[in-house]
């Protein structure tokens, strides 16, 4: 029975990692004022490029669905664009597939698992996200990370460039980070207080890709 238990525990993580790469894969794929887990990695990854700066719209939808407000024109015609380059993509679904992105890569950077990050993460990304799970580690730290709910995620722009189909969405979740010294002290975050966490983040495809997974290219923040 000991045995049976855990082949059933390794089937249900099997298919919950392939429900995610056939969801993404299919469509083709008020903050505190303190340090965000996140920003050193994405420091490390950027090239320093203004342009990368993707800008919010002038209004928030509190459904997962897509701002036609956002900048570039109407969204539905960049979809539409991206769906003629490939016909399986689908912005609703995309977003479903999102919410699973973004709970693993949270997840897994916070448990410094750079194994589970290399498929999700574009290369320059990656690099920025495993330089600061190295660095926490040499500071002998810990990152504990929890969302408690996720708020809001909206498209705010997509388009294709070249064979490449780019989107970006914004997340709005609430959630518990803590940052531990060697000791268990607590060097950073609250475990008993939630914050509410904006975080921009574009992923990209190779439309014409045997690979059907979407990859996450850039994160930021809104100033």
């Amino acid at each position: 029975m000991v045995y049976f238990d855990i082949i059933l525990m390794g089937l249900i993580a099997l298919f919950l990692v392939i429900k995610l790469r056939s969801v993404l894969g299919r469509r083709t794929g008020h903050e505190r004022p303190r340090a965000n887990p996140y920003s050193e990695a994405r420091r490390q990854a950027e090239d320093a490029n203004e342009d990368n700066v993707v800008s919010l719209p002038h209004r928030v939808d509190r459904d997962p669905e897509i701002d036609e407000d956002a900048p570039g024109g109407s969204l539905n015609a960049h979809f539409a664009e991206i769906a003629s380059a490939d016909p399986s993509f689908n912005p609703h679904d995309f977003v479903d597939g999102a919410r699973m992105a973004f709970r693993m890569i949270i997840e897994a950077f916070a448990n410094g698992d750079t194994a589970a990050l290399r498929p999700l993460l574009g290369d320059e990304l990656y690099d920025g996200f495993s330089s600061a799970i190295r660095d926490r580690l040499a500071n002998r730290e810990t990152l504990e990370t929890s969302i408690r709910e996720m708020k809001d995620v909206d498209i705010l722009d997509a388009k294709l460039e070249g064979r490449t189909a780019i989107v970006t969405l914004k997340f709005v979740t609430d959630q518990v980070s803590v940052t531990r010294d060697e000791d268990g002290t607590v060097v950073d975050g609250d475990p008993d207080e939630t914050i509410e966490v904006t975080d921009i983040w574009t992923f990209a495809r190779n439309t014409r890709s045997t690979d059907p997974n979407w990859t996450l290219i850039e994160t930021d923040t809104p100033n």
